[in-house]
């Protein structure tokens, strides 16, 4: 650590955006191991490889700040406990290049947001490190769906004459008469709202499958069916416009039912995408000045917060919902006295 850094304490900004980093990469270790066991192509393989390294140097480097801080490991996913690297393939190759491709996204969401609020100079360094990896992935993996012809091209529109202004209010209206067509934004996002939402499908499927808890089958059973749902409404706006779809990967699912990932990292890993569309869904409302998309969007939040509430619960019944890090309560403090 460098000496400037020796006495400045982490913020609680710091602090969380490791721990979350800790938890997330922790996971990610149990499924790219077992992953990389089982894949087949090479170039896949090689990429795997590198989202592996990339995944352990983060747990090297958290726990060593963590260490220097005296501050509490967190207890995390485990190859020993959550996952058999042996078990039988679960999903397809296809399936692990667009889940490292989201990956990447998710990491590069998540990093940015963490580079805006550390000021610490070797955190602030290493979430700029960690948003340099994301983008590697991205483009990795976009040029290997590329090459492989998997990558699916968000729709083009036409080229304008010339710009011009809105001369009409019904440019925000949606609910009837006349729609507009769609803006490039709207498009977009509804194009990448999909492509997450057939990956969370097709995730959900598959650890449906290998869940023990029936309670949790339940659950995946549930997001499985909410996350088809928001590709048909998305694919519904898409077609009005005579736009096409991303493509599902429910088939890249295979019928494996042998255990694979314990519920616990698996109720954490579908649980973190359940809440991170939360913020992509609240994202896309902004951009949309058409009233009927913002309406569809506010009313898939609450269903997906409903959604995320029913997981928490499964979690924190089942004690697999591990605490962050929070403030101290004070009048706990003052009874122990």
């Amino acid at each position: 650590m460098q000496e400037s850094n020796r006495n400045i304490s982490l913020t609680s900004a710091e602090i969380s955006q490791l721990w979350i980093t800790y938890m997330n990469d922790s996971a990610a270790i149990c499924h790219l191991e077992q992953e990389m066991n089982i894949v087949e192509d090479t170039e896949i393989r090689n990429l795997l490889q590198y989202a592996l390294e990339v995944s352990h140097s983060h747990i090297r480097t958290v726990t060593e700040l963590f260490h220097n801080e005296n501050y509490p490991i967190p207890h995390g996913f485990k190859l020993s406990e959550d996952v058999d690297v042996t078990a039988p393939r679960l999903f397809s190759d296809t399936y692990y290049l667009n889940s490292l491709n989201q990956l990447g996204k998710l990491g590069l969401n998540n990093y940015n947001m963490a580079l805006s609020l550390v000021v610490r100079e070797d955190i602030y360094y290493f979430y700029s490190a960690c948003l340099t990896e994301s983008d590697k992935i991205i483009k990795w993996s976009n040029d290997i769906l590329l090459s492989k012809g998997s990558y699916i091209r968000p729709p083009y529109l036409p080229k304008p004459k010339t710009f011009d202004y809105v001369h009409k209010k019904s440019f925000l209206a949606g609910y009837f008469g006349e729609r507009r067509p769609l803006t490039g934004m709207e498009i977009a996002n509804l194009y990448a709202n999909f492509q997450r939402n057939a990956l969370g499908s097709a995730t959900m499927m598959g650890y449906s499958q290998i869940a023990q808890n029936k309670e949790v089958v339940q659950f995946l059973k549930r997001g499985r069916d909410m996350a088809q749902k928001h590709c048909d409404i998305f694919e519904s706006y898409l077609k009005e416009n005579d736009l096409p779809s991303p493509m599902m990967l429910d088939s890249e699912v295979t019928d494996s039912t042998t255990y694979t990932f314990s519920d616990k990292k698996m109720m954490f890993y579908c649980s973190t995408l359940t809440t991170i569309s939360l913020g992509y869904y609240g994202t896309s409302m902004s951009m949309s000045p058409r009233r009927d998309i913002g309406v569809m969007y506010g009313r898939l939040m609450a269903e997906v917060a409903q959604f995320a509430d029913k997981g928490a619960n499964i979690m924190i019944k089942h004690g697999w919902m591990e605490e962050p890090p929070r403030a101290a309560d004070r009048d706990e403090l003052a009874d122990n006295d």
